[in-house]
């Protein structure tokens, strides 16, 4: 087989749509599915209105985020000059959330070797058994140490700045717990800051995710269990307590001094393939791929 048929579920921020783009390059894509969120249930609305503690962490998550991302930072560093966009916007499928049946129904109509997620909601019932190969994340952080929300901001604060990056990995009941396909750990510079070395973690891991869907396509079997449950990270334990502590060990020279480079490893099923590096791979590893921001027009 020299291209996989694929099905695309991601989230709609310039980093989604820049993953979707790469996917796009490596597969036959079926269907880009985005959720809408247009179904709240009273349960949801009653949870944020009511309790006082949620309510309020979410307006100062709000407040912080717009002034994280005043000006639109991450729609410059995923795309350059060129709008945030999808190559292949005909395909997009919408859906209120990402387990309704259109989602199940769609799968099944189109019988996809792979499903590929960046970005949605929690993955639940009848969708965990659709595509050929199963389903595969990108999660933003190096499982099963970090696992959930912002694993970055926490390998900050626990200072262990080497344990910031990006996993694949297969879809399974859990939360980031499905087999381990690839770890992706960007170049960190002295002066990054949390936000700056997750979009290189996603960035790099694009182009991974890319040759990931090419192995499969030639053949190879890649994946192993994970060892251990780490630790499960969530929205509502961030708080201004963290944020400012994170911001003073950056201060204080966290970065600074740590000549860590691009690393890509790679969980063979075949472990006698382990020490086995793709061309792609090797490249990878040099940062001698070419940049993909502001080239998707």
């Amino acid at each position: 087989m020299d291209r996989l048929r694929i099905m695309i579920l991601c989230g709609r921020s310039s980093r989604h749509l820049y993953v979707a783009n790469a996917l796009c390059e490596a597969a036959d894509v079926l269907a880009i599915v985005q959720e809408s969120g247009s179904e709240w249930s009273l349960r949801k609305v009653l949870r944020t209105t009511l309790r006082p503690d949620t309510f309020f962490r979410k307006v100062w998550r709000w407040l912080r985020d717009r002034r994280r991302y005043y000006g639109n930072p991450e729609a410059k560093f995923f795309f350059g000059s060129v709008p945030p966009h999808l190559s292949h916007p005909e395909l997009v499928k919408e859906v209120p959330h990402i387990n309704h049946p259109m989602v199940v129904h769609l799968a099944d109509e189109l019988k996809p070797d792979l499903i590929t997620v960046f970005g949605t909601s929690l993955i639940r019932g009848e969708l965990l058994g659709k595509g050929r190969l199963g389903m595969v994340n990108l999660h933003g952080g190096l499982s099963p140490e970090y696992r959930g929300a912002d694993c970055t901001f926490w390998a900050l604060y626990n200072g262990e700045p080497e344990k910031i990056g990006c996993t694949l990995h297969y879809i399974d009941a859990g939360i980031d717990t499905g087999r381990l396909i690839a770890h992706v750990s960007p170049e960190i510079r002295p002066d990054d800051d949390e936000l700056a070395l997750f979009w290189r973690s996603v960035k790099e891991s694009a182009r991974v995710y890319e040759e990931l869907v090419r192995r499969l396509a030639w053949g190879e079997s890649l994946g192993v269990a994970q060892h251990g449950k780490g630790r499960l990270y969530q929205v509502k334990q961030r708080g201004l307590r963290h944020e400012l502590r994170v911001e003073r060990m950056l201060r204080d020279g966290l970065l600074c001094n740590l000549e860590l480079g691009l690393r890509v490893k790679w969980f063979p099923a075949n472990q006698s393939l382990s020490s086995r590096m793709s061309a792609s791979e090797a490249q990878l590893q040099a940062g001698a791929m070419p940049d993909r921001a502001g080239g998707l027009s």
